[in-house]
């Protein structure tokens, strides 16, 4: 990938207001957007995820990745709700170009209504 795509990717990342972690197939914190950072209140990059779940957390990650690694359509599973944030949270799949599983991340799904009028710019 050329730096100038790259570049675009990171920036979509790192615009989102919900917390994205990504890691590689053997569990390393690969990048963390600030969102992410600013939520888990550290930043686990270069570290196992696994450090920061209980035992039966980690459990379930590992099914999610055997899921994963079986077929290349399994690709995104529904992990928890949390109704004080009104939000749902997904693992998804991160396949390259052969559909390879070489990573995964956690998708934040917000629920809430947005309240801002249309075209409006917050800042």
């Amino acid at each position: 990938m050329d730096n100038k795509l790259f570049s675009l990717f990171k920036s979509i990342i790192d615009s989102d207001s919900a917390p994205v972690v990504i890691c590689d197939t053997e569990h390393t914190v690969v990048y963390m957007n600030p969102a992410s950072v600013s939520r888990y209140k550290t930043d686990l990059t270069g570290k196992s995820i696994m450090l920061c779940h209980n035992e039966d957390s980690c459990r379930k990650i590992n099914e999610v990745i055997s899921r994963f690694t079986e077929s290349s359509e399994h690709n995104m599973v529904y992990t928890s709700r949390n109704d004080k944030e009104n939000k749902d949270v997904y693992m998804v799949a991160l396949r390259d170009g052969d559909g390879k599983l070489i990573g995964y991340y956690e998708k934040h799904e917000m629920r809430n209504r947005e309240m801002s009028k249309l075209y409006s710019y917050n800042n």
